[in-house]
């Protein structure tokens, strides 16, 4: 059985679309000493609720098995559009056997969010995401479904996963100045993890004087606060080679 000792890394095991080139970037900016970054993948290369569902039933099992044979401390289902096609029971259900198979904490970009958005208090949330309007009624009705008042949503209509990526913070931040100047808001929500939010996250704060969450920024913070916790579960430790 496992033994936690001193030094041993604290490996942390993300799953992201096959596409999304963003999360390993955000994340390996903020890892803390001793802890290591595992990624497995999900086939996705086109942004619709139809290729989410696919993606979800065809390729998210291996992901998970692939991440549980490195024995992680820790578990980041990284996808908000993906939890928000399957629902928040959907999602818990996911979460849940997820963390029996890995054997490790889970932490989702939705609950990440919500527990991010929730620390704020805010009474009129502004959303911004690359997406199409079907995804965007999913993402609303998945932080309306736990409690947020959504203002105001818009999109960019990509539907490329890939070319989320290719969205500088710059146009980011021109796409907010466009969409938010006439709503009143107390809390900007950027959505996708394969945005490049994070980047513009502190421009976008001193643009509108409001908190600012992104999938990403909620989603390595939550992460991280299960480093110090104790392990979800003993695990075996691989025996020396001689």
């Amino acid at each position: 059985m496992r033994t936690e000792r001193n030094g041993e890394w604290r490996r942390i095991g993300v799953i992201v679309p096959s596409s999304n080139t963003t999360v390993e970037a955000d994340f390996l900016r903020a890892l803390p000493p001793g802890a290591t970054l595992h990624p497995a993948r999900m086939h996705l290369s086109h942004t619709s609720a139809e290729a989410e569902r696919r993606m979800l039933t065809h390729h998210v099992p291996q992901a998970v098995e692939d991440v549980a044979s490195l024995y992680p401390w820790v578990v980041a289902f990284c996808c908000t559009s993906a939890g928000a096609v399957l629902g928040a029971e959907g999602e818990a259900r996911l979460l849940e056997e997820m963390a029996a198979k890995c054997r490790a904490h889970v932490v989702s970009t939705n609950n990440a969010v919500q527990n991010a958005i929730e620390a704020h208090a805010p009474q009129r949330v502004a959303v911004l995401t690359p997406y199409i309007d079907e995804l965007n009624a999913a993402i609303r009705a998945g932080l309306e479904g736990r409690g947020l008042n959504v203002v105001h949503i818009a999109g960019l209509g990509i539907t490329d996963n890939f070319g989320i990526c290719s969205v500088t913070p710059a146009e980011i931040v021109a796409f907010a100045e466009r969409e938010l100047p006439k709503v009143d808001f107390d809390l900007l929500f950027v959505s996708c993890t394969n945005f490049r939010a994070v980047e513009a996250r502190p421009a976008l704060m001193e643009r509108f004087g409001v908190p600012v969450v992104t999938s990403n920024q909620a989603t390595v913070d939550a992460t991280l606060a299960t480093l110090t916790m104790p392990p979800a579960a003993a695990s075996p430790q691989p025996s020396a080679v001689s």
